[in-house]
């Protein structure tokens, strides 16, 4: 299993669109590499997840994923990931297969074949769910950091199609510091963040995904005073 490659600004401006509306999504990629989304209803019934056509969310190219693999249901106000044998190989989350139903929290992680498929909700709410003990804790940032950060991810809520995170000359602008200090706490947040190997023409688009996916920085947050 190949990790998903970052996401493209497009896509990062998406998924920000789909936290404003407040409902929880699905973010998967689809046959052709791109990266998919699938917003959630409060209509009941299930959204379907499987390698036939029929599929909500299709994972055609997956020959690990059963025709029909798994089903997501609304149940109490919570999302629920159920498989039921539905599947022949299983459907996992976090890391662990599930037997019949499942209570889904903000970041899971599920698997169906091959396939990964990430569960978010951005009302934070978490269910109780426990998460594998090799999590990646939700990075600590000072004050500071965190306003660089939003500096940072600004441009994705507000650019165009093609809009990249801010620059260091940027980000000094809005905060008056030096573009030097503004290196000083990028670099602190690379390592935080565990993005610091990256190439460096990728780590400020990492970065971004990680501040957004682990609610370090929420869409409130990108909006001017």
């Amino acid at each position: 299993m190949t990790p998903s490659p970052l996401p493209t600004p497009r896509e990062l401006q998406r998924r920000i669109e789909a936290e404003r509306l407040g409902r929880p999504f699905l973010l998967y990629r689809r046959d052709d590499g791109t990266e998919g989304l699938f917003a959630m209803t409060d209509d009941p019934g299930s959204v379907t997840i499987g390698r036939g056509e029929a599929c909500d969310v299709r994972l055609g190219l997956d020959r690990e994923v059963s025709r029909l693999h798994a089903k997501l249901e609304h149940l109490g106000g919570a999302w629920v990931a159920v498989d039921d044998g539905l599947s022949r190989n299983g459907t996992f989350v976090n890391g662990e297969r599930i037997s019949g139903r499942h209570r889904l929290a903000n970041g899971d992680v599920l698997r169906c074949g091959d396939s990964l498929l990430t569960f978010r909700d951005p009302t934070g709410v978490s269910y109780d769910s426990t998460r594998p003990a090799s999590a990646s804790p939700v990075a600590q940032v000072t004050e500071s950091q965190r306003r660089v950060l939003v500096a940072l991810c600004r441009p994705l809520r507000e650019g165009g199609t093609y809009a990249m995170p801010a620059g260091n000359k940027e980000i000094a602008e809005e905060l008056v510091l030096t573009v030097g200090a503004v290196k000083g706490h990028l670099r602190a947040l690379f390592e935080k963040f565990g993005v610091e190997d990256l190439p460096q023409n990728r780590k400020r688009l990492r970065l971004v995904e990680r501040a957004v996916e682990t609610g370090v920085i929420s869409l409130r947050d990108l909006e001017h005073d």
